[in-house]
């Protein structure tokens, strides 16, 4: 059993997992039919941002913060159509990662909350 930690970010191991688990999601979206139409076909610029981006959310150092300000999540995304179905893409391809990363519970869960509400908050196009 971990020692009692601060936030997430630390309780799941820091930035090594959190690249795990980005490394794992994005080998996902990369195949997606839903989302391989919003995504660029380099995705090293998109997996740099992530893990700077779940490092902060998670509650570890502002990195995204520190690189490129404030996250501002739904107007940079606005340029996306993000349908219900790519939502749920998206969520499928991140639930399948947490466990590929080995993010153990409670933390694969809550984590995976945290996320559906953002992911939620994101939609801006009907399917």
């Amino acid at each position: 059993m971990r020692n009692q930690t601060n936030s997430i970010f630390e309780a799941i191991g820091g930035l090594p997992v959190v690249e795990k688990l980005v490394e794992a999601f994005y080998t996902r979206v990369s195949k997606h039919p839903d989302l391989i139409p919003i995504f660029p076909e380099d995705l090293t610029e998109t997996i740099h941002k992530q893990k700077l981006f779940l490092t902060q959310f998670f509650g570890g150092p502002p990195l995204y913060a520190e690189e490129r300000g404030h996250p501002m999540l739904r107007r940079r995304h606005l340029p996306f159509a993000i349908t219900p179905t790519r939502k749920d893409a998206w969520l499928t391809c991140m639930a399948n990662a947490l466990i590929e990363a080995e993010i153990e519970e409670p933390y694969r869960t809550a984590i995976f909350e945290k996320l559906t509400l953002t992911a939620n908050h994101m939609m801006n196009t009907p399917d």
